[in-house]
């Protein structure tokens, strides 16, 4: 597969991934965690804000292999 090609599938799926990943960490974090004590939510919010690096680092080093 082609660089170009890698790099148009990479970006429509990094954009889907992290509008679903925003969503979820959303909807969680409107939810339940709002009864959780503040050490509880500063663990969450921090760990929702950092997961979906890795994700996105694995896809964007995939877009970035030569041909």
């Amino acid at each position: 597969m082609r660089v170009r090609t890698r790099k148009l599938i990479g970006t429509v799926v990094l954009l889907v991934f992290l509008g679903v990943y925003a969503w979820v960490a959303v909807v969680v974090g409107a939810g339940r965690i709002t009864l959780a004590p503040h050490w509880a939510q500063f663990a969450y919010f921090l760990a929702a804000g950092l997961i979906w690096v890795l994700p996105a680092g694995l896809l964007i080093r995939w877009m970035q292999r030569p041909d």
